[in-house]
């Protein structure tokens, strides 16, 4: 995953906790309770990042899952419509994400975990399919995958040294 490094104290950042569970460690004296919460954030104009966080109490693990995700950021390409630039498939462990793009009205079909990062990023006409795996995690880490991964007409006419005409056509 491409990372470069934003600036997150000047982005207006929203969150939105997709999972919380409740894992146990067994130990000599009983079992030890503690909470892993994956949190979305992004800002609706391009950035998303996601992050983990593992506490004893729920609060104190979304706080950490959002702090996680502030530091994985990614910037998404998006084109006129508020669509991605081309198709593309995201994977992350053996869950695939399937990210189409779609003409202005179609609005956001996506499931669940897919549609967080999807709405957050500010994307509002997309079609995804989740394929392989359906873990939340996976899921939604594959999602930012595919949307790192995309790249803008404008950055491929500048690899290649042409104009964006020259591409598009």
């Amino acid at each position: 995953m491409r990372h470069e490094i934003i600036d997150a104290s000047q982005l207006e950042l929203t969150e939105k906790v997709v999972s919380i569970k409740r894992v146990s460690k067994t130990v000599k004296g009983g079992r030890n309770m503690r909470f892993t919460a994956l949190v979305v954030v992004g800002d609706g104009n391009g950035h998303v990042g996601a992050g983990l966080g593992k506490a004893t109490e729920i609060p104190e693990a979304i706080r950490k899952g959002k702090e996680d995700a502030v530091k994985k950021l990614v910037t998404v390409a998006r084109d006129d419509n508020n669509s991605i630039p081309h198709d593309n498939l995201g994977k992350f462990g053996s869950s695939s994400v399937l990210l189409k793009k779609s003409p202005e009205g179609t609005g956001i079909i996506a499931g669940g975990p897919a549609r967080a990062v999807v709405e957050l990023a500010g994307i509002k006409n997309i079609r995804t399919k989740s394929l392989g795996s359906n873990n939340k995690q996976n899921v939604v880490l594959a999602t930012i995958e595919g949307l790192a991964s995309l790249t803008s007409p404008e950055a491929v006419a500048k690899k290649r040294g042409k104009s964006v005409d020259e591409i598009m056509a």
